[in-house]
């Protein structure tokens, strides 16, 4: 979600959109003469290492998950506003994502009836197998 003037990844984390670096250049696809003669392709780019608003902890997880710079293009739209949008939300994301702490998983163990299905499921297999054999009274 973007303020007014800043990007918010998270609680407590948020990158002023003066850090963030704008090109334009021509799209491909829809839009005829217009798309001919308009820079509406949008690519927003961020220096995440070179970022002075981003605590190190945050910045380290952001370098070592997307790399010390992040580039997000973005053609869809006709419209250079709408791209510029998208681009800035699949920043958002992308980079909130980053920062997202994932659960580590726990071990458990098989349960009862899991370990019963995958024995039937070999079992079967097994059969399968077995009757695909020729048997030796086979004149082959």
């Amino acid at each position: 979600m973007a303020d007014a003037d800043r990007l918010v990844l998270g609680p407590g984390c948020a990158v002023p959109l003066g850090e963030l670096q704008w090109r334009f250049s021509r799209s491909s696809g829809p839009g005829g003469q217009h798309a001919n003669t308009t820079d509406t392709r949008v690519e927003v780019i961020f220096d995440v290492a070179a970022s002075p608003s981003l605590r190190p902890r945050h910045r380290q997880r952001l370098v070592e998950a997307l790399g010390p710079v992040v580039r997000v293009a973005c053609s869809d739209e006709r419209s250079q506003a709408r791209n510029r949008a998208m681009a800035l939300e699949r920043l958002q994301h992308r980079l909130a994502e980053a920062l997202r702490v994932r659960p580590t998983r726990r071990a458990t163990r098989p349960t009862p009836g899991s370990r019963q299905r995958r024995l039937d499921a070999k079992a079967r297999r097994a059969e399968t197998k077995r009757l695909r054999r020729r048997s030796p009274t086979d004149d082959g």
